[in-house]
């Protein structure tokens, strides 16, 4: 067991594998203010285990950790394919509350898919964006779209804005619902002109593609408090297609040596959704249809 799978399991620290960024659940306690606490809020939440990936050990209820009732667990790059330990936090946050995206390869079999599916798996994360540290390949895409498309999944795409460019075809093949991750990564010097957006405009005209508006310190150079330039891109997607919006907090920022304030993040949502109605949307009702709550 190494140090940071230690210190994990003894203090219920939570941290994601894929750069073993760790972040203490008692010391961060983002807090969805009233009207919203108790509403049904979507995160993103990373999984840790001991370093077979079996179980979630200390893993803390979306209530404890964040006022939220449910949660949404993506498998982190350190486990691969080997989805026990994202599967086992579902299990312990219950049904009723969590749902998963896992990771596979085209190799799985079907029998495999619909374990994952009666785990809460409800989609399959392809981060392709650093090609040094990738699970999966953009290649994989298509082929596993296809065979998660009857299961009713989606395959979550965090991609960089120039690869959505190269990919455009291929992203307006695909078969079944696509979520945009991290807000399309497209380059905070360039932000709306970069014709990653035009793309990603007409695949949310489909009806079929989501974008996620998570992660704003991945995509500026201006950064906190106001994210100037992230907020561009965030209330430019939300204008253009509010009913197409998810959030995610992104915790426990696993890329980052100096954590962003997660109250902060927060509440970029005020500029991002100014209208109250319009945050519950992108907060509740939009996730609770993504994911398979209601």
């Amino acid at each position: 067991m190494n140090r940071q799978t230690k210190q994990f399991c003894e203090t219920g620290t939570e941290f994601r594998g894929d750069g073993a960024a760790e972040i203490n659940s008692t010391r961060t306690c983002l807090r969805f203010p009233s009207p919203y606490c108790g509403h049904p809020f979507f995160l993103r939440l990373s999984v840790g285990a001991d370093d077979a990936g079996g179980d979630s050990r200390g893993l803390p209820s979306p209530s404890a950790a964040h006022c939220t009732t449910r949660a949404v667990i993506v498998q982190p790059k350190h486990f691969g394919t080997d989805n026990r330990c994202t599967l086992d936090a579902v299990m312990k946050l219950g049904m009723a509350n969590a749902r998963g995206i896992a990771v596979v390869h085209p190799e799985a079999s079907y029998e495999e898919l619909r374990r994952l599916d009666t785990g809460g798996i409800r989609g399959l994360r392809f981060s392709v964006w650093n090609p040094v540290d990738t699970v999966t390949t953009i290649d994989m895409i298509e082929p596993l779209s296809k065979r998660v498309n009857d299961l009713g999944w989606h395959v979550q795409l965090h991609m960089s804005g120039d690869q959505i460019v190269e990919n455009a075809a291929l992203l307006e093949r695909l078969v079944c619902p696509i979520v945009i991750d991290h807000m399309g990564r497209m380059s905070p010097q360039i932000g709306l002109r970069h014709p990653a957006f035009k793309v990603i405009c007409r695949l949310m005209d489909t009806g079929r593609t989501w974008v996620k508006l998570a992660g704003a310190y991945l995509n500026t150079v201006s950064g906190p408090p106001a994210y100037a330039d992230a907020t561009a891109i965030a209330r430019a997607f939300a204008e253009a297609a509010p009913e197409r919006m998810i959030w995610g907090s992104d915790w426990p920022h696993v890329t980052e040596e100096h954590k962003p304030d997660d109250a902060l993040l927060f509440d970029l949502l005020t500029a991002w959704f100014p209208d109250e109605q319009a945050r519950k949307r992108v907060l509740v009702d939009n996730p609770a249809k993504l994911y398979g709550f209601v």
